[in-house]
This record gives structure tokens, C-alpha cells and sequence, in this order.
């Protein structure tokens, strides 16, 4: 399995982590933004007529109206990518990589409608009377290409455990284990409960339950964000500065934060946005399929919607949260995870300038003097005796104050270190670093108004982000199975869906959360690949629709 995770690792690199994906992702829908006139700004206000239900018409096929359709879709976009996505970017990219998230959503708006208006528009009425859509009914009943619909729906299914289920649930446990004190099987288990009750029970009830979850997750966060940052108010302005001027430069070092180049900040940037919103992956369209709507056109336009809500506001409120506190270049103590950590030979500070060069070199994987360390750490009671020798690196920052235990137990003996990577997996290793991630995002949170109650808000963000996740993939999961295999297959699916989110509550999903980014890709490509055949046939179907003079 350890051999097989490596080769995901590898693949991934090769696809969603290397350098030419972001260019593909954007390159998309730059062209369809320009091609199509800027429908993200010529159409948002129209859109949000449509939500509102002014151009229904009584009679018109579907399963759910558009606001239910926009609410399953947003359920299954703004999750943990909302909270530790954009701790993540922004502790890796610095600032800038906000910039980038911004650009990824302004440009993923008209991804998101060319990509919801043809899968609309290639709709059926599914054997179980409920209709069906996505990327893959265009790939087949329009390019005639049933091997790339295949792909991707086999990928579909691949990312609704692996996006959808598994690590959101894991998040779940542990924050609330964290913060509460809450064993994880028991949230695991309640969640599981919960979740079987509204999966099985199809699309109907699946739009009932994210249209009322969605508006009070969304309200409780945006209250927690804006009690953080109209408490540190004089930061807010330089925080926007900071983002704008570091967009094309990359960010300096500040505080424990080492620097990010601009290819960090580009790159962690649009895959955040990716992550976050969904655009171009081809998954919103399968959730806007079940709307009533008698024109493809309209409903494209309501999920252009989708990748403003979900990472120009909410995705910008926890970088403001971040960037405002100032918790991204401070130092707190916490547990160093293996693949954040690397031992790297001599004294190094990151007060000095010369040390910080070096060290940022190094993390970028260019020439510098500093080495990963290979040689033993001896340890009496919980420290270094010979820490003259070496320097930890975590989350990206110079580690202070490092402790060594087993358990609750200050740790004495010797620890092997092997190409800067410590060889005794038992033992943990504590210090102040930099956070990132959720970590970074709950820290934030607690420097507002709120105090220290600031993580509750964060946790039962998580909580109702990742749950309503899990239930929109769940239905994705569910069309695709339909596609692959026929309805006889979807409740197998669904009783499966639930054991593995209970499951995944006390599990390592590292394996699985893998395969998923290799999928997601798998999912993502085929989809830019399709509407930009189509290019044409989406431009002469947004003019169709403004032909009808009640559209106006």
C-alpha cells in the first residue's frame, strides 16, 4: 500500500501538481470568458432573477427548483477547502495565493456556466424516474465519445469517497474531538446515521436538506469572519495591499514566514481555487441537471453564481481572517506531522538574512548550502543534547523550543535521521512553528471578538461545510453509478457511501485522499476537453436564448 500511495503521489505530481494544469485550468476559461463577452458580468444579475424564481414556468421538468439545484451544488463546493484550503494556500504561497484563488473563481464563473449549460442541455430521465445529467451524457449522446464518459464517470465515483466522504468525515472527527472532547466512532457514527437518512432518500430530499443547511452555515461563518476582522480593522487595508502587491512578485519573508515565490503562490493558488469551487471538474453540473428548468441556458446561469459565493466571499473572509490576525507568520506550539517536518544539517535562523535565503532556496528545491541532516539526534528527557548539529524545518518555518515524546512521556534515547526524515515513527515531535491549514484558520479565528470561542465557529464550520459535502457527493456518486451501471446499482452504492464515512471517522484517509487528486483530474480534464470542442454550439445557445423575448 506504501508503494502504491508513492505511485499516486508521482501521478499526481504529473497532473493536478505540475506546472502546466493551473495554465490548462485558466487558459479554459479565459478563452470561454473572452469568446462569450464576459458572462460573468453581463449575466450575474440575471442569474440572481432566476434563483429568485422570476422566469419559472409551472410544468417546467425537473427535481428541484433553481435555489435548491444552487444550494446541492454549493453544499458539495464550499467545505473544508473554505477553511484549511485557504490556511494551506496562503501559508504556502504567502498573500498572493489569495489573488490567484480570486482569479481562478472570476474566470471558473463562465467555466461553470458553459460546462452546467451543456450538460443541461444533454439531460435525461433516468430508469428510477429522476433525472440525470454531467459531463458524461454530453461526452456520449453529443461527441459521441462513451470511453471519455466512461472515465469520467468512473472518476466521479472515485472522488464522491475520496472528495465527498471519507476526509471530510475524518475532519469532522477530529475537530470535534479536539474542541469538544467527542470520541470520534460516536461522530461518526451519529453522522452516519444522519447521512443514511437523507442519501437514501434521493434527490427530493437531498435539495430539501442542503437549501436549509447551506443559508445557515454560510450566516454563522460570515458572522465569525467579520468578528475577526472588524476587530483587527487597521489590518484590513494592508492585508488587500499585501495580496495585490505580492500577486506577480512573490511574498518576502515576514515573521517565521520564509518567502514564497510567485510560481508557489500561482500554483497553490489555482489548485485551492480548484479545489474550492469546482470549476471546469464537471461535478456542479450533475446536481444542476435535476433542475426545473425548459432552458439549459438559464440554469447555467444560476451555477455561474457558485464560484462568486463559494471563494470570492466565503474563501475571501478566511483569508482576511488569516491575513487580518496575523496568525500566518506567528509561531505556536503544536504536534509536527511527518510530511510538514525536515531535519536539515547546522544552525540556521530565520532572523538572519542570510539564513532565510538559503533556507527558502532549499524549499524551493534550488541551490543552497543548506542539507537534509543524516546522522543521530540524542535525546534525554524530552531534548536534543546535540541540537548544535541540526535545524528542524516545519510547516515551512525554522522550529523552536522542540520536545520529543511518546505518548503523554518525555522521550530519552537516540533518533535516526535519514535524508533530513526522523526514522522512529513512535516518537512525536512538539515545538512552535508556523500552522497552516485548518489549524492555521481555527488560531485565526480566535483573535476576534470571540476570543478562544472563535474555534467553536470554526468547528462547526467544518461540520456543516463537510457534512453538506458529503451529502451533494453522495448524489453525484449516485448519477454517475446510474450511468456505469443502472439504478439496481444505487442503493448497493448508498449503503456502501454510509459504511465507509463511518468508517473513514477513526481511519488514516491519506491513501484514499491520494487517489482522489489523481481522480479529480481524471474527472477534470475530459470535462475542459469536451466543452471546448463545443465552443460553437454553446455560443449559438446562449444566443437562442436571448432570441425569446420574455428572457429579457
Amino acid at each position: 500500500m506504501e508503494t502504491f500511495d508513492k505511485w499516486l503521489l508521482q501521478l499526481d505530481s504529473m497532473l493536478g501538481g505540475a506546472f502546466w494544469f493551473p495554465y490548462v485550468l485558466l487558459g479554459v476559461g479565459l478563452f470561454f470568458t473572452i469568446y462569450l463577452g464576459f458572462p460573468q458580468l453581463r449575466y450575474f444579475g440575471h442569474a440572481i432573477k432566476i434563483v429568485q424564481g422570476k422566469y419559472d414556468k409551472p410544468g417546467d421538468p425537473g427535481d428541484a427548483s433553481h435555489f435548491q439545484a444552487l444550494s446541492t451544488a454549493l453544499s458539495g463546493t464550499v467545505g473544508t477547502g473554505n477553511i484549511g484550503g485557504v490556511g494551506l494556500a496562503i501559508a504556502i504561497g504567502g498573500p498572493a495565493a489569495l489573488f490567484w484563488m480570486w482569479m481562478t473563481a472570476f474566470l471558473g464563473m463562465t467555466t461553470k456556466f458553459v460546462e452546467v449549460t451543456l450538460s443541461h442541455k444533454y439531460r435525461i430521465k433516468a430508469a428510477d424516474g429522476y433525472f440525470a445529467g454531467g459531463p458524461m451524457f454530453y461526452m456520449e449522446r453529443r461527441l459521441n465519445m462513451k470511453w471519455l464518459a466512461i472515465l469520467f464517470a468512473v472518476a466521479t465515483v472515485i472522488s464522491s469517497f475520496g472528495t465527498g466522504s471519507l476526509p471530510q468525515v475524518n475532519n469532522i472527527a477530529q475537530a470535534m474531538f479536539d474542541t469538544f472532547g467527542v470520541d470520534k466512532s460516536v461522530t461518526g457514527g451519529v453522522l452516519a446515521i444522519l447521512l443514511g437518512m437523507v442519501i437514501i432518500g434521493g434527490i427530493t430530499r437531498i435539495a430539501k436538506v442542503t437549501s436549509t443547511i447551506v443559508p445557515i452555515m454560510a450566516a454563522l461563518y460570515i458572522i465569525g469572519a467579520l468578528a475577526v476582522i472588524l476587530y483587527n480593522y487597521q489590518n484590513i487595508v494592508p492585508s488587500f495591499v499585501s495580496v495585490f502587491r505580492d500577486a506577480f512578485n512573490g511574498t518576502s519573508a515576514a515573521g517565521g514566514f520564509l518567502g514564497a515565490s510567485f510560481a508557489y503562490a500561482f500554483n497553490k493558488g489555482v489548485n485551492r481555487g480548484l479545489f474550492s469551487n469546482e470549476a471546469g471538474q464537471g461535478s456542479a453540473p450533475i446536481a444542476h441537471a435535476a433542475a426545473r428548468a425548459d432552458e439549459p441556458v438559464s440554469e447555467g446561469m444560476v451555477s455561474l453564481l457558485e464560484p462568486f459565493i463559494d471563494t470570492i466571499i466565503i474563501c475571501t473572509l478566511t483569508g482576511l481572517v488569516i491575513l487580518s490576525s496575523g496568525v500566518w507568520t506567528e509561531k505556536y506550539m503544536n504536534k509536527f506531522e511527518r510530511a510538514d517536518m525536515t531535519v536539515v544539517s547546522g544552525v540556521y535562523s530565520d532572523q538572519e538574512s542570510g539564513d532565510v535565503s538559503e533556507l527558502f532556496n532549499f524549499l524551493r528545491g534550488n541551490d543552497s548550502k543548506a542539507k537534509p541532516f543524516n546522522g543521530s539526534v540524542v535525546v534525554a528527557d524530552g531534548h536534543a543534547l546535540n541540537q548544535d548539529e541540526f535545524t528542524i524545518i516545519n510547516a515551512r518555518s525554522v522550529a523552536e523550543d522542540v520536545e520529543y515524546r511518546v505518548g503523554d512521556d518525555n522521550y530519552s534515547g537516540v533518533l535516526t535521521v535519514v535524508d533530513g526524515q526522523f526514522a522512529n515513527p513512535n516518537v512525536e515531535v512538539w515545538g512552535n512553528s508556523l500552522l497552516h491549514s485548518v489549524a492555521l484558520t481555527n488560531r485565526a479565528f480566535q483573535k476576534g471578538f470571540f476570543g478562544d470561542y472563535g474555534s467553536y465557529i470554526v468547528t462547526i464550520g467544518i461540520l456543516l461545510f463537510a457534512f453538506s459535502t458529503a451529502i451533494a457527493w453522495s448524489y453525484y456518486g449516485d448519477r454517475s453509478i446510474i450511468y456505469l451501471f443502472g439504478p439496481r446499482a444505487v442503493m448497493p452504492y448508498r449503503l456502501v457511501y454510509v459504511v465507509a464515512f463511518f468508517w473513514a471517522a477513526k481511519a488514516d484517509t491519506t491513501l484514499v485522499w491520494h487517489l482522489s487528486a489523481v481522480a479529480i483530474v481524471l474527472m477534470t480534464l475530459p470535462n475542459l476537453f469536451g466543452i471546448s470542442i463545443l465552443a460553437k454550439e454553446m455560443k449559438q445557445t446562449v444566443k437562442d436564448y436571448w432570441k425569446d423575448p420574455s428572457h429579457k
